[in-house]
């Protein structure tokens, strides 16, 4: 067969440059996409927030207001709400419920990862059932027993639900099966108790899963209003979805330049932890899901 011309060797690279070119343009164009559409109730919730009453329900849309009225509206939310105790409450809330989850989760994960005893298998079989169990098959049991022993109205009843994080013990074990069995077997030889291997050998190394999993915890106990709407109905213990929830009632529901001020508030610190964390967080989830 003769072999191919000059002209099909110089094209074919070319080929190759732009059907490279050609996907990036349609892989970025998705993730842009992607990012927008994510951004976009962020965005209005930001430009509603420093806009008078009368453009918010103005039929025409801009972005920027013609008059701005960003500080009477953040100084309404801000007087007419305890905004900053409601992020407090969050902070406190979300701070201990994960300190708990990681005190119980990686001492489970070591066990399942690394400890040979019998039933291990069952056991990381019931963990991956307890993660098809949503919150709201033991509220009433939980309920039932936090009213019995006075506990209702407390910072310990938004968290013990939660105590408790099947996902956590997952996403735990799954980073452990990676880490080098010679190294524990080395600190073993040195004397060393499985429970200092842990918190000192085994816990360190495992740094970006716990910041991924700290991420998770965080936005999902931040952003809950099923559970503390039960339990709590004392407006100084609300966290900021309940939080928000008394303070949009009748007299200030109408006013949605102040309730996207206070929304923002309270989104604040969440969106400041992420962004401080998202490293650690990329990392975590990359290298738990691929080891």
């Amino acid at each position: 067969m003769p072999a191919p011309g000059p002209s099909v060797a110089m094209i074919s690279p070319a080929h190759s440059a732009a059907r490279r070119f050609l996907s990036l343009m349609l892989i970025h164009g998705v993730l842009v996409a992607g990012a927008v559409f994510m951004l976009a109730p962020f965005i209005w919730m930001l430009v509603t927030s420093i806009k008078p009453p009368a453009e918010i329900f103005s039929a025409e849309i801009a972005l920027w207001p013609k008059q701005f009225y960003g500080v009477e509206n953040y100084r309404f939310a801000m007087e007419k709400a305890p905004l900053l105790r409601f992020a407090l409450n969050g902070v406190i809330l979300c701070a201990g419920i994960l300190v708990v989850q990681l005190l119980v989760a990686i001492p489970c994960a070591y066990a399942l990862a690394k400890l040979d005893f019998p039933g291990r298998n069952l056991l990381f079989v019931l963990v991956l059932l307890g993660l098809c169990i949503p919150v709201q098959v033991p509220a009433m049991p939980l309920y039932i027993g936090l009213a019995q022993l006075g506990l209702l109205n407390t910072y310990f009843s938004m968290m013990v639900p939660f105590f408790l994080s099947v996902f956590a013990i997952f996403l735990f074990r799954q980073f452990f099966r990676s880490f080098p069995d010679d190294i524990i077997n080395a600190a073993r030889l040195d004397g060393m108790s499985e429970f200092e291997i842990v918190w000192r050998i085994v816990t360190p190394s495992a740094w970006p899963a716990i910041a991924a999993f700290a991420v998770f915890s965080t936005v999902a106990h931040w952003n809950d209003l099923y559970w503390p709407l039960i339990v709590i109905s004392d407006a100084r213990l609300a966290p900021p979805p309940l939080g928000m929830m008394f303070f949009a009632d009748a007299e200030t529901g109408s006013n949605y330049g102040a309730l996207t001020a206070a929304a923002t508030i309270l989104t604040a610190p969440l969106v400041l932890a992420f962004l401080i964390a998202r490293r650690r967080f990329i990392d975590g989830i990359t290298m738990t899901g691929v080891k």
